[in-house]
């Protein structure tokens, strides 16, 4: 049997290992000088490979197509990605919040894991090379045209990935292939990207800590992260700034965020406002005759203060004597719940995935085998499948590339 699998990211190299070691005839075809160059970004250049966790852990994390991933997942975990990676010469570590990388922190590492996996499997990998469609008799896959050449074969694995960083190659060659063989795409949009806020710029480069965020649409509060979050000269950024930005865009239409789009901080999440109250209280007493700003100093990051007084309404070089009880709740509150007004996210070009893809009523979940098309089949980013950060993403990549890989095998 000829396979030929389309892109040579994590999803379709590790198809196409699996597929030649089932015993398959493989060409994996990659349009890039080298495979996984999308790879060499993620986890900023250490590759978050997956996360130490178990299935329903993974499945809480994505927000489109879980019940979609619940096979696949059973039977290419988490356990399974972190102990092929030890078998094949890259020794992993479990860091903060589960994550997964490997010991060496370099991301080089797991291409070249996934590169030796597919050649030394007897895959045949060809660089440089542009699919420009698939051929289709009798409902059935016959062929892939690669650089104007066609190329026979019995089975086809479209893993060309989403649509961002196209500098890496991922264009959304894989949805015209998709739509030219029946399929619907969901559109595509930006997923894991920073938000635009105005009037921050003079905080670019400050980190917080421990920080919880809340995103709300029109007043109602959509999801909450903890973490880290960092601003930009443009606005917000950090892992739970990307997070939220997946259920952001939801609301994203027409190239542009739709309705009133907010991010509520806790700034003080080991304290409740009756105890961040009662402190405050205690530092205006012992403080009386300074001024505002100096007295509560301490409170938050020196460059955070006087966004924070000039929130609450109330002036930094009033006396601490002076401040009202009113005054002192609304510094409480804004502590709390400190707004920021979100205009716009991130453009699909700089997101570390696409949320939006092949539509998952159309493949089978099973065997990531297209509904319309025999011998067609979907793995990784292209689906209609997206997932916080984490290692979330890339495991669902390896998870429908095995699942691809065992049914083309059985078939």
């Amino acid at each position: 049997m000829q396979v030929v699998v389309i892109g040579g990211g994590v999803a379709g190299t590790f198809c196409a290992g699996q597929i030649a070691e089932f015993g398959h005839s493989c060409i994996l075809i990659e349009r890039n000088e080298k495979i996984g160059k999308k790879l060499y970004l993620t986890g900023k250049g250490r590759c978050n490979l997956t996360n130490d966790t178990d299935v329903p852990g993974i499945l809480s994390q994505v927000l489109h197509g879980d019940k979609f991933l619940l096979s696949a997942l059973h039977r290419w975990g988490a356990a399974d990605t972190m102990e092929f990676a030890r078998q094949n010469g890259c020794p992993v570590k479990v860091e903060r919040g589960n994550r997964v990388f490997p010991q060496s922190d370099k991301s080089s590492d797991v291409i070249r894991l996934l590169e030796r996996y597919a050649r030394d499997n007897g895959a045949e990998i060809r660089l440089n090379t542009r699919v420009s469609g698939i051929e289709i008799a009798d409902g059935r896959v016959c062929a892939v045209i690669a650089d104007g050449r066609r190329i026979a074969c019995d089975r086809v694995v479209v893993a060309t990935g989403g649509r961002s960083y196209s500098s890496t190659g991922s264009t959304g060659d894989g949805y015209a292939f998709a739509r030219q063989c029946g399929h619907t795409v969901v559109a595509p949009r930006p997923a894991l990207v920073p938000m635009y806020a105005d009037g921050y710029a003079t905080l670019a480069g400050l980190t917080l800590k421990n920080v919880r965020a809340t995103l709300t649409h029109d007043g109602r509060e959509i999801a909450s992260q903890f973490g880290e979050l960092l601003f930009t000269h443009t606005g917000v950024s950090g892992p739970v700034v990307l997070s939220l930005s997946g259920y952001a865009n939801r609301y994203w239409q027409d190239g542009a965020l739709q309705g009133k789009n907010e991010l509520l901080l806790d700034l003080k999440t080991a304290l409740d406002e009756q105890t961040l109250d009662a402190r405050m209280q205690r530092t205006f007493a012992q403080c009386a005759n300074m001024r505002l700003r100096n007295a509560v100093s301490d409170y938050l990051p020196k460059a955070l203060v006087a966004f924070w007084l000039d929130r609450a309404g109330v002036a930094q070089d009033r006396f601490c004597h002076s401040v009202t009880k009113s005054e002192r709740e609304r510094l409480v509150r804004t502590l709390k719940r400190f707004s920021i007004s979100v205009r716009a996210l991130g453009d699909i070009e700089c997101g570390i995935i696409t949320a939006g893809g092949v539509e998952l009523s159309q493949v089978q979940p099973k065997t990531m085998e297209s509904k319309l098309v025999s011998g067609l089949y979907f793995a990784g980013e292209v689906l209609d499948i997206d997932a916080l950060t984490g290692g979330y993403n890339i495991q669902i990549a390896l998870s429908t590339a095995y699942a691809a890989a065992c049914a083309i095998k059985n078939s």
